[in-house]
């Protein structure tokens, strides 16, 4: 079961490995765009969708446990996992270099003045999702379904052009509601970034994970 599986990045690549796949999605278009590479998705969020007796192997979230409310979805997530099976919750933080990280932050700044993503630093320090990721597993403990709750952490890097990095910045964080205009100045501060390291830049990523094991026999 993928919550909030949204277009179904992370779905497929499961599908790919052999599991059965089913999405949970509140998006409707998301969920549309995933259907139409072959997943079983349903719409809803995972606290209202009804399970209708079916249970699971493995709950996952990639990028999406922010998205539901955190004790009534690991409560939820023990519901529906047989007994033995996972819960994995996981997500990528990256790290930009700072000669790409910095101009970026400013470009934001002037388009975007009154957005709370202002608030933090150009380079988003590891330990904030590390503690983060440290608070889910202090939930999933708390509900008392759940043992051999772990830390799971993989480092890795992703090489990135020019093209390529502008292709998806607009659709991360709060880029994706900004006006046309407001994009375009941040795309460009940006893109000027990338072509004085050369027309490309190497993004060093994070993947952490909380992940449990359900609890009973039967």
């Amino acid at each position: 079961l993928d919550i909030g599986c949204g277009t179904g990045i992370a779905a497929r690549q499961f599908q790919a490995a052999g599991c059965t796949v089913l999405g949970v999605e509140p998006d409707a278009r998301m969920a549309a765009f995933a259907q139409s590479r072959g997943l079983n998705v349903e719409v809803a969020t995972f606290e209202a969708w009804q399970p209708a007796g079916r249970t699971f192997d493995t709950v996952v979230a990639a990028q999406s446990w922010h998205w539901v409310a955190p004790s009534t979805g690991a409560t939820k997530a023990a519901q529906v996992l047989r007994p033995g099976g996972r819960l994995a919750i996981f997500g990528h933080a990256y790290e930009p270099p700072a000669e790409v990280a910095e101009p970026f932050a400013a470009a934001y700044r002037r388009a975007a003045p009154d957005s709370p993503f202002n608030n933090g630093p150009a380079r988003r320090p590891l330990d904030l999702y590390r503690a983060a990721y440290a608070k889910v597993a202090d939930t999933i403990d708390e509900t008392g379904h759940f043992h051999d709750t772990e830390q799971w952490r993989f480092d890795w890097e992703q090489s990135y052009t020019r093209d390529q990095w502008l292709a998806l910045l607009p659709t991360t964080g709060g880029l994706t509601q900004l006006h046309p205009d407001q994009l375009t100045g941040i795309l460009d501060a940006v893109g000027d970034a990338i072509d004085s390291l050369g027309g490309r830049f190497t993004m060093n990523y994070t993947t952490l994970a909380t992940t449990a094991v359900r609890d009973g026999t039967t």
